[in-house]
């Protein structure tokens, strides 16, 4: 177990690795998105209090989805690093705050657009979406984070434990709904009970939901391979890659 992920852990070996499971993903992650958009935009029913503006959470729900375990991912791959030393790990934790702040920001304006016809407002000082925009600046503190250190190892140090620290805030976006008075609905799905909504319309959803996950992972594994090359360009291997026009 621990020589599999000491393995894993080789930049070699995930450059190699990836390089095979990347254009799967990125195919799954078309397939889906293309699928359940044009199911969940064009074909499913308009919702009966709503109507068509219902719609927005075919982007909103998987963009809020992604953009909290993205971070929950951040964290991880800074524990890691920060008690096994593993860079690759760093690596991969750099290349996600972007696409997670990005994440963010797509939930937010998308609920805002949504709250115009809802709730009569672009926003509201709501449990959820306040917890949401604290999401957003945690992103931009870590990537700010990566850039005010001269040295990687300590920028890498400061942004992992940002992302350990501001965890926390994952619970509190998810509860936010239960634990306080709150405009926002509860979670379109859940584990313990069947969907409010009819299969006609959660199914576009859940389909969407997968894309966005599989475009995540493909464009983590796309952007890390890239990061590799940058952070490894005086290993031998690296030299042996680019001159072969790999």
């Amino acid at each position: 177990m621990w020589a599999f992920i000491h393995k894993l852990g080789s930049p070699k070996w995930f450059y190699a690795i990836s390089a095979r499971l990347s254009p799967w993903f990125w195919a799954a992650a078309v397939l889906l998105i293309l699928a359940g958009g044009a199911w969940g935009l064009a074909f499913a029913p308009a919702d009966y209090q709503q109507g068509n503006s219902f719609r927005i959470i075919y982007v909103h729900v998987p963009a809020a989805f992604l953009a909290q375990s993205v971070f929950v991912a951040m964290a991880a791959a800074g524990f890691v690093f920060m008690v096994w030393k593993i860079k690759l790990a760093d690596m991969a934790a750099a290349v996600m705050a972007p696409l997670g702040a990005g994440m963010t920001f797509v939930a937010l304006f998308s609920g805002a657009v949504w709250g115009v016809p809802t709730w009569g407002t672009w926003w509201q000082w709501d449990a959820r979406l306040t917890s949401m925009l604290i999401l957003l600046f945690l992103y931009v503190g870590v990537i700010a984070l990566r850039g005010a250190f001269a040295s990687r190892d300590s920028a890498a140090r400061a942004a992992s434990v940002l992302a350990m620290v501001g965890v926390i805030n994952i619970p509190i976006i998810k509860y936010s709904v239960e634990w306080w008075y709150t405009l926002h609905q509860p979670a379109t799905f859940s584990v313990t009970s069947r969907p409010a909504m009819p299969m006609e319309m959660w199914l576009p959803l859940l389909i969407m939901v997968l894309g966005f996950y599989c475009f995540f992972i493909a464009v983590t594994l796309m952007r890390t391979r890239s990061e590799i090359l940058r952070r490894e360009s005086s290993k031998r291997w690296v030299r042996e890659l680019i001159g072969e026009g790999r």
